[in-house]
């Protein structure tokens, strides 16, 4: 709340199959989650994977820092606003 964001509507809950048919993109907050939805992933199904920290290569981090382990909650979030930038400006560059 003291950067300004609110997640107290948000819950979290297991990645399913299913949810292959709900979403056109996932992004994994680390190579390990990045595993675990692929080896869920149906088969021929084509939705694409990957890190969230492909959005933002300049960082030079691969793996978003997990803050319950770094207690480094801001750095965390700092990340998580540079990463978000950059899926923005993608997002913005493939509608052109």
């Amino acid at each position: 709340m003291r950067r300004g964001v609110d997640v107290s509507g948000l819950r979290a809950r297991q990645f399913s199959p299913k949810d292959f048919s709900n979403c056109g993109l996932f992004l994994a907050m680390d190579q390990s989650n990045l595993d675990t939805i692929e080896a869920l992933r149906p088969t021929g199904n084509l939705v694409p994977v990957c890190l969230f920290t492909r959005f933002a290569p300049e960082a030079g981090i691969v793996d978003v820092p997990d803050p319950y382990y770094t207690r480094d909650f801001d750095g965390c979030l700092d990340l998580l606003e540079q990463v978000t930038d950059g899926l923005g400006r993608a997002l913005a560059a493939a509608e052109t």
